[in-house]
C-alpha cells in the first residue's frame, strides 16, 4: 500500500481545494490529510482564515478523498507524522515549491500543479467570500506581493496585467497565474485589483479599474497630486467601493502598539518626531534613472511621512524641503521639515547616502526609540531622565508584512470598518499633497 500525506488550511473550500485532494489521492492507495489548527495557522502568519476548524474538517471529508483525517497543530509535526503513519509520499501544492524539500530525507516529496485560478460561477454557486485578486504591474514589489497574499485567507491570485505583455507572461509562469493583455479582459476575470505599476501612472489605473467596479489596493505613493486624491476617494465612495493606499507600516501590529503607547500620555505631550529611511539603490534602478518620478522621496517619502502624520496630525503651519542630487538631478537624499503648533518634525529619507534609519518620538517626559527598519515595526523602547529606567516593547512582525495590508483590505471590503482608522483619506490626501508640493519645489514635470 503506498501512503501518500498531505495539509492545508482549507478555509473557504473550493476548486483549488478539491483538486488538490484529488491529485494527491490519485498518487498512491490511502491519503491521510491534515488540516491545520486555528492557533497553528496563526504561530506561522496565516491570517483571516473565516471557517472553524469543525467546518474545515467536515469541508474536507465531505471532498470524499481522504482516508484518514488528522490535526496539524505544531511546527516540525510533519516529521513526525510522516514516521508516525509510514508515509511513502508527501504531496503538497506546487506555489510551495523548494520550501519542503527538507521531508526528501524522510519520503518522496511530490509538488502538485495548483489551480491557476477560481471560477466565478464557482463562487455564485457557493456565495464565497473568496476575492479574486490581479494585480497591474511586475515589480519588485509584486514579487513580494504574491508570497504574502497567500498566506490571507479568502484572496485568490488570479492574473497579472502589464502593457508589456512579455514582462506579463514572465512574471505569470513564475508565479502559476494568468497573464493579460487585454485590461478589459483583466478586469473581467477579477474582483479587486491591486496596482503595483510605477508611480505615474496609479492614478489612470485607479481610476480605470474604479470605473470597472473593482476595489483597489494602490501601491505608495498612492497619487502625485492632491486634487487626484481628493476625486479618487470621492469616486470610490460613490460607488461604494473600497480605495486603500498600501504602506504597510500603516498596518502593523507593531507600530499600532508604539503609537497607543506613544499618545497615551507615558512620555508626556509630543514635541519632536524624527523618522529616517535610507537604503542604497543601485544606479541602474528606476528609482534612480527616472529623472521625473525617481528620487528619494517619491520612492520612500510616505513611510517616513506617515508616523509624523498620526502622531501630530494633518494641520501643520509650515513645510521645508532640503536635498542632495545626484549627476541627473535626482535627490539622493532628502530632508522634510514640518512645523505644527506645538511641535516640530523631519522626514528624512535616502536611496543614494546611508544614514541611520530610527524612529524617535520625543515627549516632555520621555521619548521613543524604535531603531531600522522601524517602519516593520517589531520593538521598541521608551526612555527617560531617569537613563537606568527604560521600558522595552516587542511585537511579532510576520514576513515582509504586506500580509496584514491584504488582511485589512479584505476585512474592509467584506463590511468590516474597523482598520480604516490606521490609514485614512485624510491621511492620504495629505500624504499626496505634499508629494506635490515636493515635486513643485523640485521643479519636476506632473
Amino acid at each position: 500500500m503506498i501512503k501518500v500525506i498531505t495539509y492545508g488550511t482549507f478555509d473557504l473550500f473550493h476548486e483549488g481545494h478539491y483538486r488538490l485532494l484529488q491529485r494527491a489521492k490519485g498518487l498512491g492507495d490511502y491519503l491521510i490529510v491534515g488540516v491545520t489548527t486555528e492557533a497553528y495557522d496563526k504561530a506561522r502568519g496565516k491570517l483571516n482564515v473565516v471557517d472553524s476548524l469543525v467546518t474545515r474538517i467536515e469541508n474536507v471529508r465531505k471532498a470524499g478523498f481522504p482516508d484518514e483525517i488528522i490535526i496539524e497543530e505544531t511546527p516540525g509535526q510533519k516529521v513526525n507524522d510522516i514516521r508516525k503513519y509510514h508515509i511513502d509520499i508527501f504531496a503538497i501544492g506546487s506555489d510551495w515549491i523548494g520550501h519542503f524539500d527538507y521531508l526528501k530525507d524522510y519520503c518522496q516529496v511530490v509538488y502538485l500543479e495548483r489551480t491557476k485560478n477560481i471560477s466565478s460561477t464557482m463562487l455564485r454557486e457557493q456565495n464565497s467570500p473568496i476575492q479574486r485578486i490581479g494585480m497591474i504591474g511586475t515589480g519588485r514589489i509584486g514579487e513580494r506581493f504574491i508570497p504574502e497574499a497567500k498566506l490571507v485567507s479568502g484572496i485568490s491570485m488570479q492574473g497579472v496585467y502589464n502593457p508589456h505583455i512579455e514582462s506579463a507572461v514572465k512574471f505569470a509562469d513564475k508565479w502559476e497565474i494568468d497573464a493579460y493583455k487585454d485590461l478589459e479582459e483583466f478586469y473581467r476575470a477579477v474582483d479587486v485589483v491591486y496596482i503595483a505599476s510605477p508611480h505615474e501612472t496609479h492614478y489612470g489605473y485607479i481610476k480605470s479599474a474604479l470605473e470597472h467596479g473593482k476595489h483597489v489596493l494602490c501601491e505608495k505613493p498612492m497619487v502625485l497630486k492632491k486634487v487626484q486624491a481628493e476625486e479618487l476617494f470621492l469616486y470610490a465612495k460613490e460607488k461604494n467601493l473600497i480605495l486603500f493606499e498600501g504602506i504597510k507600516t500603516a498596518y502593523c501590529p507593531g507600530f499600532h502598539k508604539l503609537l497607543g503607547i506613544a499618545c497615551s500620555g507615558t512620555i508626556g505631550n509630543i514635541r519632536n518626531v524624527e523618522a529616517c529611511f535610507t537604503k542604497l539603490e543601485q544606479q541602474e534602478n528606476r528609482e534612480m534613472t527616472d529623472s521625473v518620478y525617481g528620487g528619494s522621496f517619491t520612492e520612500l517619502g510616505s513611510y517616513v511621512i506617515f508616523p509624523i502624520l498620526k502622531l501630530f496630525g494633518k494641520d501643520f503651519e509650515t513645510v521645508q524641503f532640503d536635498t542632495i542630487k545626484n549627476e541627473n538631478g535626482l535627490d539622493i537624499f532628502t530632508k522634510v521639515s514640518l512645523r505644527y503648533p506645538a511641535g516640530i518634525a523631519t522626514a528624512t529619507c535616502g536611496l543614494g547616502v546611508k544614514s541611520e534609519g530610527r524612529l524617535l518620538i520625543a515627549g516632555t517626559k520621555g521619548y521613543i526609540v524604535a531603531e531600522a527598519p522601524w517602519w516593520k515595526t517589531s520593538y521598541f523602547e521608551v526612555h527617560y531622565e531617569d537613563t537606568k529606567k527604560i521600558e522595552k516593547y516587542s511585537e511579532i512582525f510576520l514576513g515582509d508584512g504586506l500580509r496584514y495590508e491584504i488582511s485589512d483590505f479584505l476585512s474592509t471590503i467584506n463590511g468590516n470598518a474597523s482598520s480604516e482608522f490606521k490609514l485614512t483619506r485624510g491621511e492620504s490626501i495629505v500624504m499626496a499633497d505634499i508629494m506635490e508640493s515636493f515635486l513643485k519645489a523640485e521643479m519636476r514635470k506632473v
